[in-house]
């Protein structure tokens, strides 16, 4: 029996359907908890939760509505290379659930059962990790997937705290639980302590674990689908080609990668599209190529999979992940949806333009066609960006600028909107003067945008205080920053100013 078929017998479910999971079915299903079911007619507004909740799993739960509590999250079975699967956990209250045609979903009711608790459901219960439940069981997959995180080991010995009782920091515990995993799941009743606990206290899977069988095992395919309801036509092509002949007919189609804006639009504006064409699992916007001289990262890519895939290789995009939304939205969200709703406040969008970034346009009519991120954005969620054409690539100059920072003003650590985003890449000639510099900023115009006298102040000079105090008068300057809920205008003018001497100081003995 297949590791897909053991998952069915532990959820008290039957075996899998054995047809090819990427084959395109004539009624579009998916596999929930071991047991195959078919979706109907969703069109492309039906959120995975509102489905899940229909078939009667009613464990996940819609607190927000927005992706911000995690109330809703489930595990999906996701590529992880080499034939292998991962378990990754969304929020189910933001994708529509066509997108999950012919693929393999878990929810806390599949994990276990009364008389057979999985591991962090018994440890959630044991600890007192639950007390009115509503956020239970999207805390139980979100931890679940970080249970099963390939890589997850114990800390080295000698790396805790002198007796023993504590991780080696205040993030990742003694038995490698990274606590971001959880950092998309509030809870109102226990102040975390409990929860925390429970993460702590897991072990590793036991070798007959059917979930752990299950990741050695490939992935389900992506399936071409189409879905109609009364609201809408949900259509998932084959190929890219297939997605551009559509839009080109369809130059006003709702694009559909992590659904992560478009999933709000959907629950809290009632917004709804004639045609949703689901672009997330296209091989061709999922490409990532490290070459000798650039960077090209699919725009389908979620910031999981590319932080992964990364491993560290662009510190200025290392430091922005975790300050990204949390785990759970990572796990979906794309460049390329950042970048295409041109938002002035999308939180990669700064980092990128440190970066010097170029962006690959693709339509069916036009082919591709390069522009400059810092000649993308043309006014409030606009761009140059032209019916038909979507994002596929996002291209970045390699090596990178060796001193950057990004730095996040927002009202919360983690899981919050930036009030001013600021990033830097800077080098230094061997003199250390200033060679080249970039600032990317976001939340301060219409659109993000480059401080281009700020770097012009910079330019050149010794990489000194006196220096350094002038271009954040320039910083400061920079922009049209306005007054709002998150943020006053002088405020925003102020954090310009202190980034800029804030970076100098934590770089200020950096070398060439």
């Amino acid at each position: 029996m297949t590791a897909a078929g053991r998952l069915a017998a532990a959820a008290g479910a039957g075996t899998r359907d054995t047809a090819e999971a990427g084959a395109c079915a004539v009624e579009p299903r998916l596999v929930v908890n071991g047991r195959p079911r078919e979706l109907g007619e969703v069109g492309g507004h039906v959120t995975l939760l509102e489905w899940l909740r229909g078939c009667g799993l009613t464990g996940s739960k819609e607190g927000c509505a927005e992706g911000e509590c995690g109330a809703c999250a489930v595990l999906v079975a996701r590529d992880d290379g080499a034939d292998r699967t991962r378990w990754v956990a969304i929020n189910a209250c933001l994708v529509p659930a066509a997108a999950f045609d012919q693929q393999e979903v878990v929810t806390a009711e599949g994990l276990g059962r009364p008389g057979r608790l999985h591991p962090v459901q018994r440890e959630m219960a044991e600890r007192g990790g639950s007390q009115c439940g509503y956020c239970t069981p999207g805390f139980i997959c979100s931890m679940a997937a970080e249970y099963y995180r390939p890589g997850r080991r114990p800390a080295a010995a000698g790396s805790h705290q002198p007796n023993g009782s504590g991780p080696a920091d205040e993030e990742h515990g003694p038995n490698g639980f990274d606590l971001h995993a959880l950092s998309g799941n509030l809870c109102r009743c226990t102040g975390y302590r409990p929860i925390r606990d429970a993460a702590y206290a897991l072990g590793q899977p036991e070798a007959g674990d059917p979930f752990l069988a299950r990741q050695a095992e490939p992935a389900p395919a992506p399936a071409a689908t189409v879905t109609t309801s009364t609201q809408g036509r949900y259509v998932r092509p084959a190929s890219l080609a297939e997605a551009l002949d559509l839009l080109a007919v369809h130059p006003d189609a709702q694009l559909v990668a992590g659904s992560t804006d478009w999933g709000v639009e959907l629950n809290i504006r009632g917004a709804r599209a004639a045609l949703s064409i689901g672009i997330d699992r296209l091989p061709e916007l999922r490409a990532f190529e490290a070459g000798p001289d650039r960077l090209d990262i699919g725009a389908a890519l979620s910031l999981s999979e590319i932080e992964a895939r990364l491993a560290g290789r662009v510190p200025l995009l290392d430091a922005m992940f975790p300050q990204f939304a949390s785990r759970l939205i990572r796990n979906g969200a794309t460049l390329g949806g950042n970048l295409g709703t041109a938002s002035p406040i999308g939180d990669t969008t700064p980092a990128l333009l440190a970066l010097d970034a170029t962006l690959v346009l693709a339509s069916a009519a036009g082919g591709e066609r390069e522009v400059l991120l810092a000649d993308y954005f043309t006014g409030y969620r606009q761009s140059v960006k032209r019916p038909g054409e979507l994002i596929k690539t996002i291209r970045l100059p390699w090596p990178a600028a060796p001193v950057t920072a990004f730095h996040k003003i927002a009202k919360r650590r983690f899981d919050d909107i930036s009030s001013v985003a600021v990033a830097y890449a800077l080098r230094l000639a061997d003199d250390r003067t200033v060679a080249s510099v970039r600032i990317g900023l976001g939340g301060v115009a219409a659109t993000p945008l480059r401080a281009l006298a700020a770097e012009q102040a910079l330019h050149g000079r010794p990489w000194a205080r006196e220096t350094v105090a002038a271009a954040a008068e320039e910083l400061a300057r920079t922009g049209t920053p306005i007054g709002d809920h998150r943020a006053s205008e002088a405020y925003r003018i102020a954090m310009l100013r202190n980034s800029l001497l804030k970076f100098y100081a934590e770089n200020e003995e950096a070398r060439p």
